[in-house]
């Protein structure tokens, strides 16, 4: 991440200045502006240094370092070969510095910075795009990366690291996660519009299974939670088919293939490939859907804002 790697690199930078050469900050910048101006009166203005104060941080790098940096005459001041071979270093050393500082505070600042998200697809697909208008009008300048996973491959990506975020649904255990919820959902069926369930204004677990059923692929979590509604209800589908996707389950509905239930937060992508959507009667499905972060582990003040951001857009979306 990009905080992290400026903390990386002023780790660095105070390290070349301490334990390499035990040389101030302050003691680098005086011999550098010195070495522009060659001049003791015009380097301490620029420095707000009194002379004395200038030659005496002037003197203790000299000290440090084993040598004299400068060659002194009473009409002039000019780089020892050492000096004249240190000050493109130096120089760069004071730039990297400059800009590792500048970089910290531009992040602190939200002007900039990155944010990586894990998203299960449906929410990936439906409603997170919406939900980043308004975010990135606010922060143009901090980049997202979005990885649209399955939930199981969200939650992992969390737990280990690989991104500062996820959202998907509440599971059952949270395992070395922290879980922030932001709306619940509730599942809904599909069908064809020229399916004999077409008419009815909502459907039970039994109609569902008199046609052919469309379910996500055994051992996820949603065919779990599917299987589970209808065992409540006492039935069992007689011919199933299974996808890994929701949207190819609602691709097989919309020709016609059988029924399915997805979560209501894919109602629009559904409607838009001309399925019905009913509600459901019975055993419901109902799951908060929210962001993960990783226990124990503190956010960027780039995350902490897209978290705060997602909490105010669905709670006033509500």
């Amino acid at each position: 991440m990009r905080q992290r790697h400026i903390f990386n690199k002023l780790i660095f930078l105070t390290f070349i200045f301490t334990l390499f050469m035990n040389v101030s900050l302050r003691q680098l910048r005086a011999f550098v502006t010195l070495a522009h101006s060659r001049s003791f009166a015009e380097a301490s203005e620029l420095l707000h240094l009194s002379q004395s104060a200038l030659s005496l941080a002037i003197k203790k790098m000299e000290q440090t370092v084993g040598g004299s940096l400068f060659v002194r005459s009473t009409r002039s001041l000019e780089l020892s070969p050492e000096g004249r071979n240190f000050l493109p270093t130096a120089r760069r050393l004071l730039a990297d510095w400059d800009q590792a500082f500048d970089d910290l505070g531009r992040s602190f600042s939200l002007q900039q910075g990155k944010i990586s998200v894990a998203v299960m697809p449906s929410f990936a697909m439906n409603q997170f795009p919406e939900a980043l208008v308004a975010f990135r009008q606010e922060y143009p300048h901090i980049n997202i990366g979005v990885e649209d996973v399955v939930m199981e491959a969200t939650i992992e990506a969390v737990r280990t690291g690989q991104v500062d975020l996820g959202i998907t649904f509440e599971p059952e255990q949270l395992d070395g996660v922290d879980f922030i919820p932001l709306f619940t959902d509730r599942w809904i069926a599909l069908v064809h519009r020229a399916s004999p369930l077409a008419a009815e204004d909502r459907l039970t677990w039994q109609q569902l299974v008199q046609q052919p059923f469309i379910a996500m692929n055994r051992g996820s979590w949603s065919r779990v939670t599917t299987e589970a509604a209808m065992a409540a209800a006492g039935v069992s589908p007689g011919q199933l088919l299974e996808a890994h996707q929701l949207a190819t389950i609602g691709r097989m509905v919309s020709v016609g293939l059988g029924g399915a239930v997805v979560p209501q937060l894919c109602r629009d992508q559904m409607e838009g490939l001309g399925i019905l959507c009913k509600p459901i009667d019975g055993p419901s499905i109902e799951r908060q859907v929210g962001i993960f972060t990783r226990k124990r582990h503190g956010l960027s003040r780039a995350s902490e804002a897209l978290v705060g951001h997602l909490q105010r857009h669905f709670t006033d979306g509500l």
